[in-house]
């Protein structure tokens, strides 16, 4: 009996033994499961917490394709920087020309406390102070499209328009040869306008430099000796260039308002014209249209800007000889990268030069496929 009895003691005890094992090794493995948990959780908290910033865009007007375009590009840029969430995150704010509601516009950026505000001001010189008392609220702030002069913002971020223009003028040179002679007229904007004036004479420079054998910097030299000589004389010419101007004509960026000089010039140069060049898409259209009333043909429409759509269909067409790209996609996307590069990089916003272009690019009937998702 005594020794059963024992039996059944040792049993016991081996019996309890067991189950405490077993107990104890199952609080182990509910312990590294919370743990885990737990990591999961705070891991998937830091994801939800990345910074996104405030961005803000002060649009000059939201009135056509142009203005748009740069700001959705803005936006997506922003967005694939990692600046914003998503492209519908930055603010836009439509000043439609106005400049006190730019203003009006900025106030708001600057009382809201964004980080980063892209500016296409109507009034350069009513914006400084504003844009310095942004940047002394901590917001980095950057021009688009219209030129600011030197104040606390970081850069200004537009088309090159002399780039733009000195390309149209040699790729025209360059394929047009030595021997070709131009005989040409200039369609042009708005007097006095310097955006027009950089493409104009640009593409005078970009024909000096490629017949004269000129570096860039002597070609933009006595380009702007012949501006001068056009501006005051209505013509002018470089006959060691084998190029005339033979006449200016005016009209505000738009075709219907050069028509009227295009269709005196067309006329006035009847029988010798060979090309137009225009600082603008809008302008060659009228060229191209006075030159059909007219019945004059063989004649090359070459363009220092902007690359619209429709002008790459006249390009493909053989309508236009070429245009530059003035292009809203790139210059949104060069801001959105310094943007990035202050906020997240830390680069010194002071480091950057005065302004800021996309490479210019001249498009023509060999290229317009490989540039036709940058038009607008």
């Amino acid at each position: 009996m005594k020794k059963n009895l024992g039996r059944i003691l040792a049993a016991l005890m081996v019996s309890v033994f067991c189950i405490g094992m077993f107990a104890g090794c199952g609080a182990d493995n509910s312990g590294t499961e919370t743990e885990d948990k737990e990591q999961q959780t705070e891991d998937n908290s830091k994801a939800e917490e990345k910074e996104y910033y405030k961005v803000g865009y002060a649009a000059i007007t939201m009135d056509g394709d142009f203005f748009v375009t740069l700001a959705d590009a803005l936006a997506q840029g922003c967005a694939d920087q990692g600046l914003i969430e998503k492209a519908d995150d930055m603010v836009v704010l439509d000043a439609a020309w106005d400049t006190a509601a730019e203003v009006e516009n900025m106030d708001t950026f600057i009382a809201q406390g964004y980080d980063v505000v892209f500016i296409d001001t109507t009034n350069p010189d009513t914006m400084i102070p504003l844009i310095d008392q942004a940047t002394e609220a901590g917001i980095t702030v950057i021009c688009v499209d219209s030129y600011v002069s030197e104040c606390s913002r970081v850069t200004v971020v537009y088309g090159d328009n002399k780039g733009n223009g000195f390309a149209a003028g040699k790729t025209y040179a360059e394929a047009k040869g030595d021997d070709f002679e131009i005989y040409s007229i200039m369609l042009s904007g708005i007097k006095g306008n310097i955006a027009g004036e950089e493409r104009r004479v640009g593409m005078i420079a970009g024909v000096l430099a490629t017949r004269l054998g000129l570096d860039e910097e002597k070609a933009f030299e006595k380009a702007y000796e012949i501006n001068d000589e056009l501006i005051a004389n209505n013509h002018a010419e470089c006959p060691e260039a084998k190029l005339t101007i033979a006449g200016q004509g005016w009209g505000n960026w738009s075709t219907d308002g050069i028509m009227d000089d295009a269709n005196d010039l067309i006329v006035k140069t009847h029988g010798k014209l060979t090309t137009t060049f225009s600082e603008e898409d809008l302008m060659s259209y009228g060229a191209i249209q006075a030159c059909k009333d007219a019945n004059v043909t063989g004649v090359d429409h070459v363009a220092a800007a902007d690359g619209l759509k429709s002008a790459f269909d006249k390009i493909e067409a053989g309508e236009m000889f070429c245009c530059s790209l003035n292009s809203p996609a790139l210059v949104g996307e060069l801001a959105a990268k310094v943007a990035y590069e202050v906020k997240v990089e830390g680069k010194d916003p002071t480091s950057y030069p005065d302004t800021m272009t996309p490479d210019a690019i001249c498009v023509t009937k060999d290229n317009v496929e490989e540039y036709r998702y940058l038009g607008f």
